[in-house]
């Protein structure tokens, strides 16, 4: 993994030879170091130079590390600390993770765990950066963000950046699960783009979109003559993403037979290419996603369970968008300054609480798909109600016309208060406008205005 030397750590240990021994090993991986021996002068060395992660002591002269890692946490809630304890006590290890500490080490600890988890706290920093710019970007700037980054505040998507910092740099095979349109394609380009692999070949395989055989020619390659048509060797994505990691979308999609084939070579990252006899070996990390849940323990799954446990080591749950609709405000910005560029275009205020309303049963490609649309057809620098599609401004029924009458009201009673909520409804999509509201309920104004008049 590359290491941006201008990453600056900060180490905190009393014992002067165990701080020199760190920040030695921390220097030769590139790192800028800077140091303190105890609590008070490290809070102040935190507050004055802000660097991008933290190495501390729980045992501490002066104010403990428990109490350091709780006013640091205070001052920045995202900068991941590595709590070191010579103790090996759980109960402090506990208390240590549950007021923030991204992980946890025990004295004397080994070399390779202590660089494996500084890395892991790298990667993380660095993706909650790039989170950052992203919000400053859409904030400030509203240029369109980088197509393959991940949008959202949403504490279900603060979550799962967490563990994408955290799993990146490991070589865990990993499931995310999540309905149609959620970004799982996007969470496993960030979990490659942070991963120690981001140099090697990525490679990605759609498995719902080809055929039994030639989703297994794809996968695994064929040798000639092995099949009609078969002129020449041909590699596999398995064999070109060598070193790499191979992403398998729809992974619910393939067949039995190759669920047995994937399962052995996640077992010892062999296998035969179609018609081969000879073993080729890979090393290759598997990402897969799915938008049904496989687990072999829910009804109507049909997955090999010895399959689903090796790809499941880590699992990430993506929310569909109705679960975390306070990112649509930042969501929508994204999108309408992606596609509406110089026009500048915003929502009314009543198309927004229509958006907010709206179930989004396809999702974030929903929504991009709607904003694209609505963009185009218009040069407004408005968006209005009329530009969505009529499924994503259409309300939801709340009662049957029939219970107004079993609730006691007359029929002329219904049809009053119906026509109120229409125009109450009509006024509040066109931000109260009794010109357009009459426009748009296709009825003269001073019409409009007469019935408003007996509201």
């Amino acid at each position: 993994m590359e290491v941006n030397s201008m990453n600056k750590i900060l180490v905190v240990d009393d014992e002067k030879s165990m701080r020199k021994n760190i920040s030695d090993i921390l220097l030769s991986l590139g790192y800028k170091i800077i140091e303190a021996d105890n609590g008070i002068d490290a809070l102040d060395v935190f507050q004055k130079e802000k660097p991008e992660f933290v190495i501390l002591d729980i045992n501490l002269p002066r104010k403990s590390g428990l109490e350091v890692l709780q006013e640091m946490k205070a001052i920045n809630a995202d900068v991941p600390v590595i709590v070191f304890t010579a103790y090996g006590t759980s109960e402090r290890a506990m208390k240590a993770i549950k007021l923030g500490a991204f992980d946890y080490m025990e004295k004397p600890f080994e070399l390779d765990e202590f660089v494996l988890i500084v890395e892991k706290a790298c990667a993380y920093k660095n993706l909650l950066s790039e989170v950052e710019n992203l919000r400053s970007i859409v904030s400030e700037s509203r240029s369109v963000s980088p197509p393959n980054t991940i949008i959202g505040r949403n504490a279900k998507m603060q979550d799962i950046f967490k563990l994408i910092g955290r799993i990146a740099p490991t070589d865990a095979t990993v499931l995310i699960n999540g309905e149609s349109g959620t970004g799982k394609e996007l969470i496993a380009d960030a979990i490659q783009r942070h991963s120690l692999r981001v140099d090697k070949p990525y490679v990605k395989i759609n498995c719902g979109a080809l055929s039994e055989s030639l989703l297994e020619s794809e996968i695994f390659g064929h040798e000639k003559g092995s099949f009609t048509g078969a002129d020449t060797q041909r590699k596999g994505l398995f064999e070109i993403a060598d070193g790499g990691t191979v992403y398998l979308d729809e992974i619910n999609s393939m067949p039995q037979p190759l669920q047995i084939r994937l399962l052995r070579i996640l077992q010892n990252q062999i296998f035969f290419r179609v018609g081969g006899v000879k073993p080729i070996k890979v090393d290759i990390r598997v990402i897969s996603s799915t938008n049904r849940d496989l687990d072999p323990g829910k009804a109507n799954s049909n997955f090999r369970e010895d399959l689903y446990y090796r790809l499941s080591v880590v699992r990430i749950n993506v929310p569909p968008l109705r679960e975390r609709i306070d990112d649509l405000n930042l969501l929508l910005d994204h999108f309408l300054s992606k596609y509406s560029l110089d026009k500048k275009m915003v929502p009314s205020e009543g198309t927004y609480r229509i958006l907010c309303q709206y179930d989004w049963p396809g999702n974030i490609r929903e929504l991009e798909n709607t904003i694209h649309s609505a963009v185009v057809t218009t040069n407004d620098a408005v968006l209005t109600i009329s530009r969505l599609p009529m499924q994503t401004a259409g309300r939801k029924e709340e009662m049957s016309l029939l219970s107004y009458i079993e609730k006691g009201l007359s029929f002329r009673e219904t049809i009053n208060l119906l026509e109120r909520k229409l125009i109450e409804e009509a006024l509040e999509i066109n931000d109260n406008n009794q010109t357009k509201t009459a426009n748009y309920l296709k009825m003269n104004r001073r019409l409009l205005y007469s019935k408003m008049k007996k509201k």
